[in-house]
């Protein structure tokens, strides 16, 4: 059987990625030129810059990965690129540069669901790894538990109804004076703060129980935190840090291996950013083997934006001839509980 080379293109929000994947599974290459020092003074992602730097990096972005694999365009069979969910302006410059090599080295182009590659980042470090399962995608602006039925057919279990944990994580950090980005720094924070210091809202829904909502969290800090400067009194950042850290673990936990039972799951991935957190990757992990459920999650380095996993993605998509044509367009606010022209699986 013929091996199949996939060229990944990233480029939804401050991540400029390119990344080649042979059968979906094993990385050869991928390099990753971050925006977060250019963003970091002004607290979070500019949409503009982040457009303008995209054009600036896509291409020496693109030299480096196919130097650093020793791949000819030649034995590239696909080229996939992320069309969506993302920043319009980012998403456009990364789906140009993808068209144009599709075209020139006359293979198929094939458009690839952001949230989708979060979750086939699983496959690349753990290459055992078959559907179905339960996914949790995490990031900052999406916090959604998927069912994956098999490769390309989804169906949303919960979601968040206003705030993505990764955007309360760094609403949050900016409060407290902890930086940009805030999921990391809250992290770091909570490992030397007091986890029961505070109690923050943890909400449930009766009409759909998997479903989260993070607003009233982040409100609360910033509540409690006025009060109490108020009143004249103190506290420590690292307790708020680990107290506020531990309630949206607690959520994101019991959620997902709540809908995991219900599902019949017996395994869960974590996908997306804030799958590197540790305590939710120990804390699920614990959870899971109360419930006789296995947990797994990527390397660190593939649970931010990356090509690779927009390449694993697009090689199931290669496979299963599911093509883009060159009308692709960007799609902001795309969604991922769609069955992928289930015809032609």
């Amino acid at each position: 059987m013929k091996d199949i080379y996939i060229l990944g293109v990233e480029t939804t929000c401050d991540e400029t990625a390119c990344s080649i994947v042979k059968n979906g599974r094993e990385l050869l290459a991928s390099v990753i030129s971050s925006q977060i020092d250019i963003h970091k003074p002004y607290g979070g992602v500019v949409p503009e810059i982040a457009s303008r730097k995209h054009v600036e990096n896509i291409i020496p972005v693109l030299d480096q990965c196919l130097a650093k694999s020793n791949t000819d365009p030649k034995d590239i069979d696909g080229v996939a690129v992320s069309y969506g969910p993302g920043l319009v302006g980012a998403l456009l410059t990364g789906i140009a540069v993808a068209k144009a090599l599709a075209w020139s080295w006359d293979v198929p182009l094939l458009g690839v669901n952001h949230i989708e590659g979060h979750i086939f980042a699983n496959f690349l470090t753990h290459k055992e790894l078959e559907p179905p399962f339960i996914a949790l995608v995490v990031s900052g602006g999406h916090s959604h538990i998927v069912l994956m039925k098999d490769y390309l057919q989804y169906e949303i279990i919960g979601k968040t109804r206003d705030d993505a944990a990764g955007e309360a994580f760094d609403k949050t950090a900016r409060v407290l004076g902890l930086g940009y980005p805030g999921g990391p720094a809250i992290d770091k924070a909570a490992k030397d703060g007091d986890d029961q210091a505070f109690d923050f809202p943890k909400t449930k829904f009766d009409d759909r129980p998997y479903d989260f909502s993070f607003s009233g969290i982040k409100t609360a800090v910033i509540n409690r935190l006025n009060t109490m400067k108020m009143k004249g009194e103190s506290y420590r950042v690292e307790d708020v840090a680990a107290s506020f850290q531990r309630a949206v673990v607690d959520v994101l936990v019991r959620n997902t291996i709540e809908a995991a039972k219900a599902c019949g799951m017996k395994t869960v991935c974590l996908a997306g950013g804030v799958s590197a957190n540790s305590l939710l990757r120990k804390y699920m992990k614990e959870e899971g083997e109360k419930a006789g459920i296995k947990v797994y999650y990527p390397e660190p380095v593939y649970c931010t934006d990356n090509g690779a996993m927009v390449a694993a993605t697009g090689y199931y998509y290669y496979i299963n001839g599911v093509y883009s044509d060159l009308t692709l367009n960007a799609a902001p606010n795309l969604r991922i509980d769609r069955l992928v022209k289930e015809a032609s699986l």
